[in-house]
């Protein structure tokens, strides 16, 4: 990924903060790869065991918002 590591955890503390604005906001930064790899990381954490309720919820959010923000 091209984005330095303090940026990447601030990407993700964008996408997962349940606030839509600031999904789709960080979501339009991301190149194509990132955007890939975000989003298979965010459907690990819909669909995989692991992940605290509350994280399963946000990552949720950020997959409706960015399928939106696609349409």
């Amino acid at each position: 990924m091209g984005i330095p590591n303090d940026s990447l955890e601030a990407v993700w503390a964008e996408l997962l903060s349940g606030d839509p604005a600031r999904i789709r906001r960080a979501w339009g930064q991301l190149t194509d790869q990132e955007c890939a790899t975000m989003l298979d990381h965010l459907r690990q954490m819909v669909e995989e065991p692991g992940w605290q309720p509350a994280q399963k919820d946000s990552a949720a959010l950020a997959r409706r918002e960015i399928r939106e923000q696609a349409e």
